[in-house]
């Protein structure tokens, strides 16, 4: 597949690598979930210079090193020891190049050193510290697993916190780079199929990748290819996961899974857990994991009790709520039952996600403030999928989001529209819509 979007993130590092290369050194940090495309990235930012590219790999420092050592000569054209076994000595040696010359230095999931040996980090600062104002090095640290590079960069009590002068965090495809994507390999697609994208890999360059290059972007091929034996998706989910939350992930998995099954207030979760007490699990999902955001009703105060969860990532959701669901069809190989469940099913998921992309299509439009959605506290009898604030002073939308227009009831949303602004919005001018399918 083509190299697609990322235009601001490529003209990003390339206007910090030209500082380096022209004043003294920067480091820059790359972010973002598994497959998101940050190596691609990176390197597409730095083709055609040259660039030591080192690969963290579970091996023991000195197999680093010697490995290491085979790249930077091949790249620089210089000599270095062979005698150099720590990571400490190679990155010291490197900035010592760069007094002399400029060059990329890429060192990709970074946070592997805390499992090597997390001395490293507080040598790196060292060496930074002392070098970088006379060097001439774009230094460019890339990590997948949010907690850790979180905890390197960003945590006041560790070496590195405040010595990245840029920090990117990738996010998935927008909408449009969708639409284009799906355009490319599809050109007579239908707008259900550029839903089912959406839902299956939530905009992720990789999963994007594997399903343009492997079926027809057409609803029932994609089900048929993502469930399939030894379909690379079966297991993804899990493997993404267990990299942050380590072996003991049973109970995030459990909460995950409720969660992507509808029940998703706490006391709710809690009982289909066996009333197993998650509040210190959910706050680490949201806080040191980045898997779930908190939603309350737009225009509720900070501390409203009236807290419903949500899977920020699209695949996790999916994931969640099929594969982990079905796992004992999985064991026995039952792919076709389980692809017809998805087939049967689509409709009911598909529908829920297509609030979820219309919310994010406004949200890239960058003409609102704030966007959520809306619902009484008690009873739920009242509730408007999306709510959104204009920039504009006292100007909103309320839309009702349906996979058929011919099933939105306008009286019946009328009279939400007024309680909305009765108890939120006295003073706003509300415009209500019905979004569907064929808006998208």
């Amino acid at each position: 597949m083509k190299f697609y979007n990322r235009t601001a993130e490529i003209a990003e590092l390339q206007r910090i690598k030209e500082l380096s290369f022209t004043e003294y050194s920067r480091m820059t940090v790359v972010t973002g979930r598994r497959r998101i495309g940050k190596t691609s990235l990176i390197m597409k930012s730095v083709e055609d210079e040259p660039t030591v590219y080192l690969f963290v790999g579970r091996k023991t420092e000195a197999a680093l090193c010697a490995e290491y050592i085979q790249i930077i000569v091949n790249v620089l054209n210089v000599f270095v020891p062979n005698e150099i076994i720590s990571f400490r000595s190679l990155f010291g040696y490197l900035m010592e190049v760069g007094t002399q010359r400029s060059f990329n230095l890429v060192i990709d999931e970074f946070q592997e050193f805390f499992n090597i040996n997390e001395t490293v980090y507080s040598d790196m600062q060292n060496i930074w510290d002392q070098y970088r104002r006379r060097t001439k090095v774009n230094l460019i640290l890339s990590g997948s697993v949010y907690s850790l590079m979180h905890k390197i960069f960003q945590n006041s009590e560790e070496p590195l916190f405040g010595r990245a002068d840029n920090i990117i965090k990738l996010s998935p495809f927008d909408t449009g780079t969708l639409k284009t994507i799906i355009g490319d390999y599809n050109a007579g697609f239908q707008n259900d199929d550029l839903l089912a994208l959406y839902c299956f890999t939530g905009g992720i360059p990789k999963y994007l990748e594997i399903i343009c290059d492997g079926c027809e972007l057409k609803v029932e091929p994609m089900i048929e290819f993502i469930v399939r034996e030894n379909s690379p998706f079966i297991d993804e989910g899990k493997n993404l996961l267990i990299e942050e939350f380590g072996k003991n992930y049973g109970t995030y998995f459990s909460i995950l899974s409720a969660i992507s099954g509808g029940i998703n207030t706490q006391p709710d979760i809690m009982s289909a857990l066996g009333d197993k007490s998650i509040g210190g699990q959910i706050k680490r999902l949201i806080e040191d994991y980045n898997v779930l955001k908190r939603l309350r009703p737009i225009g509720s105060k900070e501390g409203t009790q009236s807290v419903r969860y949500e899977i920020i990532d699209n695949f996790l959701q999916f994931w969640f709520h099929y594969f982990d669901r079905h796992r004992a069809m999985i064991e026995i190989k039952n792919f076709v039952g389980l692809q017809n469940i998805i087939k049967a099913d689509y409709s009911t998921f598909s529908g829920k996600m297509l609030e979820r992309y219309f919310r994010t299509k406004l949200a890239e439009s960058g003409l609102y403030r704030e966007i959520g959605s809306w619902w009484e506290a008690k009873g739920n009898l009242n509730e408007i999928d999306i709510v959104a604030l204009m920039l504009e002073k006292n100007k909103a939308l309320a839309i009702e989001v349906k996979r058929q227009k011919e099933r939105f009831r306008p009286t019946c949303f009328a009279q939400k529209v007024e309680r909305l602004k009765q108890i939120v919005l006295p003073n706003y001018e509300i415009e209500t819509y019905c979004l569907a399918l064929e808006d998208i």
